[in-house]
């Protein structure tokens, strides 16, 4: 890998608007050795340039481009280049322990009995989620999405036995999911609130509404407003003004999603439709 600056930053999605924190960490290191350190979370790397060697549970374990590190709770550990010409980068986030849980039997941590695992489909996964998620994230996307790569992290790859996939009253469960969304799409509730009231586990909840929807929470609310932006637009709603409106963050996140539903930017699409009598 050629010689870069050497940098680190930490960055935090929160899990809900009031839900825990998660945080999360983009390094390129030259030189850098870690000293010997544990974490209260599992800590989850995806390797995405150079080679990492690190001390764990009396071994050393390498890892290049494309492998996943999960790294236990409370298991000290070291990290550093594997070559002393050849720096290594990486994306990681700490998660506690129970969102790697949800979704298996049992109630116990899972175990991984490998610390570095080949999986190209689920690397790639976290990576796109931790580059979307290490800006300014929406904790409705951040809750959506992580919880549930990393309970596919433990199916896959852990030896907790996963819980049923199929979850009675699916249909159902994904209607009253969708109406609480969309009665309240500028301050929703977090999806941990919405399965308790449920009476399901945060997985479950997931799983109901992927499988009805076809597509996770998130991803249907941002949809949904882009309809009540849209319509807002062609009544003459400047785009700033719509995004508020309709819960998004900012203009930039309208813009974001108006353009994977439509093809246009929000303004592009006002600037045509917009009634020159109006204007």
């Amino acid at each position: 890998m050629p010689e870069v600056a050497e940098q680190a930053r930490w960055t935090r999605a929160r899990l809900g608007r009031c839900g825990p924190p998660l945080d999360l960490l983009t390094a390129r290191f030259d030189k850098h050795v870690y000293a010997p350190h544990a974490h209260a979370e599992f800590t989850i790397g995806v390797c995405v340039g150079g080679s990492e060697v690190i001390d764990y549970r009396g071994g050393r374990v390498y890892n290049g481009p494309g492998s996943i590190v999960v790294l236990a709770p409370g298991e000290m550990h070291t990290g550093r280049p594997a070559t002393p010409t050849d720096g290594y980068a990486y994306r990681a986030l700490y998660a506690d322990p129970s969102l790697l849980a949800d979704g298996t039997l049992g109630t116990g941590t899972p175990h991984f009995g490998d610390a570095v695992l080949d999986d190209p489909e689920l690397a790639a996964a976290l990576r796109r989620a931790h580059t979307d998620l290490a800006g300014r994230p929406d904790p409705l996307e951040a809750e959506s999405r992580l919880p549930w790569l990393l309970t596919a992290l433990s199916h896959r790859h852990s030896t907790a036995r996963p819980a049923p996939d199929r979850i009675p009253g699916s249909h159902g469960i994904s209607l009253a999911v969708r109406d609480r969304l969309a009665d309240e799409l500028t301050a929703p509730p977090s999806l941990a609130a919405l399965a308790s009231d449920l009476g399901l586990s945060r997985y479950q909840l997931l799983r109901a509404f992927r499988t009805t929807m076809g597509v996770p929470p998130y991803a249907w609310l941002a949809q949904y407003r882009v309809t009540r932006a849209r319509a807002l637009l062609d009544s003459g709603v400047r785009p700033a003004e719509a995004a508020a409106l309709v819960g998004f963050a900012d203009q930039a996140h309208l813009t974001r999603w108006f353009r994977r539903v439509l093809g246009v930017t929000p303004a592009a699409y006002r600037n045509s439709v917009q009634d020159p009598a109006r204007s």
